[in-house]
């Protein structure tokens, strides 16, 4: 269950999120304009689109060997395959202006009590540069045993610090995280509930790009659904995943656990979806991952196939990125629902 002042959304099952054909035709209009606008090497005659055109976007970065964007790749750097069987790149874009729409997730369990105030500050000072007026939207979520929504859908940085100011640790109950003090007293942390709630909630009517950036642990104690389950919805919603391991070094003393312990479910949900994933450190502040956030979202290259099997059939299809570059890595997603186009 999703709570907020604005909304409370419960979890439902994921076959009832089905885009219409229209969303996606307004979609690849709206690529296609900011294609021109941004540089697009066409492929064949000029495209015509139709309401039922059904085309697979996908949002790629790409990095050189020592992690550093690659912004000058042409289309014809890219391979791009569905379960094995090479595609069409049929339009192509980098650095798109298209509609940017951005979900910012903070955990608010008792291990994060210290953290909130420079999750404020970085976070607030992250919206305040990405977000362009009058064309993208944010909104706030905070999770611990609960999915609250703290600011809906808004281009006003003004609610969006408000909601960043009622960030507030859990009273532990649940769960089987100690408080920083070291009571065992419980708390809970649904992290795999929060992802799953933004995709298949806050994302299923939206078009654009779509980000969602996640500062947690990576502990998940009292989650309804499965991790396996939270990245099929952020699948379905075409997201790119961005998260953040922010650990108080402090707090694992009393957990018997070992800092760095929970980065693995973080990984898997930017790994699998075309994100990065990142870890706060002395020499990796806060403010400084949110700028390299920001930097991959404006190299991004879009691109757009129609699968040469067609889209009759529901099920999971493989997606596969590549470039010519020597030394290059691509992220992008790993994969897409057919029935969700």
């Amino acid at each position: 269950m999703l709570h907020g002042n604005r909304a409370s959304l419960p979890v439902v099952s994921l076959n009832g999120m089905r885009p219409f054909a229209l969303w996606l035709a307004v979609l690849l209009v709206l690529a296609h304009l900011a294609a021109q606008d941004a540089g697009v090497e066409p492929v064949g005659e000029e495209a015509t689109f139709t309401l039922d055109v059904r085309v697979v976007n996908v949002l790629a970065t790409v990095k050189d060997s020592a992690g550093g964007l690659l912004s000058d790749l042409s289309r014809e750097d890219f391979t791009l395959s569905e379960d094995g069987q090479r595609q069409q790149i049929q339009y192509f874009a980098h650095q798109t202006d298209l509609p940017l729409t951005i979900g910012l997730l903070i955990d608010t369990s008792g291990s994060q009590q210290m953290l909130i105030p420079e999750e404020r500050r970085a976070g607030m000072m992250f919206l305040q540069s990405v977000l362009r007026p009058s064309k993208d939207l944010a909104f706030l979520m905070s999770f611990d045993r609960n999915v609250e929504l703290l600011q809906d859908y808004t281009n006003s940085l003004q609610l969006l610090e408000r909601g960043l100011g009622e960030l507030v640790v859990e009273v532990p109950g649940g769960g089987f995280h100690p408080n920083p003090t070291g009571d065992r007293k419980q708390t809970s942390t649904a992290l795999h509930d929060a992802l799953y709630l933004a995709a298949d909630e806050m994302f299923r009517n939206q078009v654009g790009r779509k980000a969602v950036v996640i500062i947690s642990d990576g502990y998940d104690v009292g989650s309804k659904v499965k991790l396996r389950t939270a990245i099929a919805a952020a699948h379905r919603a075409d997201i790119v995943v961005y998260t953040i391991e922010y650990v108080d070094i402090q707090f694992p003393r009393y957990l018997g656990m070992m800092p760095g312990s929970g980065a693995g479910a973080l990984k898997k949900m930017s790994e699998q979806t075309g994100g990065t994933f990142f870890r706060v450190s002395r020499r990796n502040r806060l403010a400084e991952i949110f700028r390299r956030i920001e930097e991959e979202m404006r190299s991004q290259y879009s691109l757009g196939y129609s699968p040469k099997r067609g889209l009759d059939k529901p099920g999971f299809r493989k997606i596969g990125v590549k470039v010519s570059r020597k030394g290059a890595k691509v992220q992008a997603r790993d994969g897409y629902y057919a029935d969700a186009i």
